[in-house]
């Protein structure tokens, strides 16, 4: 099984003044090609600043990551926002939508970057939305679209370049039960197409739908557990 993801290691501090704070103390992982992944821990614990190296939004202190072969710990700005770009598909819980532009508009936005034409551009971006149940809602922006719509949106904007993994982080923080679920649903049949996801929540039966938990506690990994039994989210019917 091809590792697409290894850290060893890897240690974090930030500075605050005359402080120091030792966010990662040390952690070492590895994701397989095609696992679904969820990081948990209490407030603090490192989990999100875990994500932030793994999402190339930082790099680490000290130790090495190496994201599909590549080795990223020491990269430039520049070529870190290039392997985000290229590698990396992210999905918030705040959506990070832009609110003038169409559905269609916000998930082409990452092919921009990656040099697409426009033509080609819109007929990705089409497919993208059509994959997550909104071929109907091309035209619409982010205000004309419920919540779970949107965080469709945001995962066909994730999906759009054909990513090494998607990293959600807390994808159902903002949505009430019953859209967590048909998200949850979204993600397993990802999961089932191939597709690596890692996700960051706090919420154990969210985090119940992972195949494997790795849990931070005080910068340091906790536990790192196979999930025997993953829940198989309910389908239930995209909102109209």
């Amino acid at each position: 099984m091809k590792k697409i993801i290894e850290t060893s290691d890897i240690k974090k501090i930030y500075k605050m003044g005359s402080e120091e704070v030792r966010a990662l103390k040390s952690v070492s992982i590895s994701v397989n090609k095609g696992e679904y992944v969820a990081f948990m821990g209490p407030s603090g614990s490192g989990k999100s600043t875990l994500m932030n190296i793994i999402g190339c939004l930082d790099t680490p202190t000290a130790g090495t990551y190496i994201l599909n072969e590549k080795d990223v710990s020491d990269m430039s700005e520049n070529e870190l926002a290039e392997i985000r770009n290229k590698e990396i598909g992210f999905v918030f819980q705040t959506f990070n939508l832009l609110p003038r532009a169409s559905c269609l508009e916000n998930v082409a936005l990452p092919l921009i970057y990656a040099g697409y034409n426009k033509s080609d551009r819109e007929e990705k971006a089409f497919q993208a939305l059509k994959n997550v149940g909104l071929a109907d809602r091309v035209h619409h922006r982010p205000n004309e679209l419920s919540g779970g719509q949107r965080q469709r949106v945001a995962i066909a904007r994730a999906l759009v370049n054909d990513p090494s993994i998607i990293l959600a982080d807390e994808p159902t923080g903002n949505l009430d039960t019953k859209t967590s679920y048909s998200i949850m649903e979204l993600f397993h049949e990802l999961h089932q197409k191939g597709n690596t996801i890692i996700m960051v929540t706090h919420e154990d039966d969210i985090a119940h739908y992972a195949h494997r938990v790795i849990r931070l506690r005080d910068g340091l990994v906790e536990t790192d557990e196979i999930n025997p039994n993953p829940t198989r989210a309910q389908v239930v019917q995209i909102e109209e």
